[in-house]
């Protein structure tokens, strides 16, 4: 009877839900904490865990500050909602967040390294809601998540024959690494000295790829089978599926995509244009700046700009579009432990 006694009043003595972002200075990890205090999430109690060379350094979360905390299995205990934005943080603690009870959100983007876990991006409508048994989740590759809200946006003025897209992919997608190869490849290029190739396993820097080199950590090819399969999954049957060209650009961050349209009926402009305008994309007209990496950086909507093929009304468009990527993959992840929250009582870690 004590015993339970004690451990009701463990459970009425939280009122707060606990989010821990698990790999806290990495690129991601750091927009993932700037987007919880922006989020429904901001009362929340968020812990910043990441490598034991990390612990004990201050960083910011929204106006607030917090010390980052060293990972170890007992940091993870209480823990309501734990983010992962670390591949090898998620490989050697994801199973054991959620067998302290915690659910985890995959937002690293690489392999399923915890099973089952569901591809999952609420700033697609029409998403079918989680199981009560969803303890892990996902997140949608970025560029899959701005195909699929732009073509969940034109089928509302006309059904879709045919979508082509080729997305340009920025250095930081990979993570730290390949964002300062990037750079140290761009300075010893214009000191006409030999680039480094432990990312790209290529010259990446003034350059424009359709793939990398074999020894490359993260090939191009696998991307555009993530990126592919995450849109299938994204679509469920309700969207068309277009061709896709991944291409590494050399630029440090923002995606930008090209995509053409064919629709079954002509359109007009307007109408295309009030179809595609929501909350997460903004569409912008001949009037301002074209959308691009830098318009598009610290943004949360995608930019997008919309010409018609031939005079109006038209059944064929080219669309431009920018994100930032990170922004964008860190409001995904959040969105996705808001959802996984709404399946637990208040701070009850189950």
């Amino acid at each position: 009877m004590a015993r339970a006694a004690a451990h009701l009043k463990e459970i009425m003595s939280k009122n707060q839900y606990r989010i821990a972002v698990v790999g806290a200075t990495t690129l991601l990890g750091k927009e993932v904490g700037d987007e919880i205090a922006e989020s429904p999430l901001a009362t929340a109690t968020t812990l910043l865990l990441d490598t034991e060379e990390a612990s004990g350094v201050l960083e910011a979360v929204g106006d607030e500050a917090a010390f980052i905390q060293q990972l170890e299995p007992g940091a993870l205990e209480n823990v309501d909602v734990a983010i992962f934005t670390d591949s090898a943080m998620l490989r050697e603690h994801g199973r054991t967040a959620r067998q302290l009870g915690a659910a985890v959100v995959d937002a690293t983007g690489g392999a399923e390294t915890i099973s089952p876990s569901v591809v999952r991006s609420p700033l697609v409508g029409d998403a079918a809601p989680l199981n009560l048994e969803t303890s892990a989740v996902r997140t949608a590759h970025p560029a899959a998540t701005m195909l699929a809200l732009v073509l969940a946006g034109a089928v509302k003025a006309a059904p879709v024959r045919l979508a082509a897209a080729t997305v340009l992919q920025p250095a930081s997608e990979n993570g730290r690494a390949a964002l300062d190869e990037l750079q140290q490849q761009t300075v010893n290029l214009l000191s006409f000295q030999s680039v480094p190739r432990e990312e790209f396993d290529a010259q990446a820097a003034f350059n424009l790829l359709p793939g990398f080199g074999e020894a490359a950590r993260n090939p191009l090819e696998a991307t555009a089978e993530r990126i592919t399969a995450d849109l299938r999954t994204l679509a469920g049957g309700r969207l068309p599926q277009p061709m896709l060209q991944l291409v590494q650009a050399p630029v440090f961050h923002g995606f930008a995509v090209s995509l053409f349209l064919e629709l079954e009926k002509p359109v007009t402009l307007a109408q295309l244009s009030a179809a595609l305008q929501s909350e997460h994309v903004e569409v912008v007209g001949d009037d301002a700046d074209p959308p691009s990496n830098l318009s598009a950086a610290g943004l949360s909507q995608i930019l997008l700009r919309i010409q018609p093929v031939a005079e109006e009304p038209a059944t064929r468009f080219t669309l431009w579009m920018a994100a930032d990527n990170l922004k964008l993959a860190a409001r995904t992840a959040v969105a996705c432990a808001l959802e996984l929250t709404r399946l637990r009582p208040l701070g009850k870690v189950q």
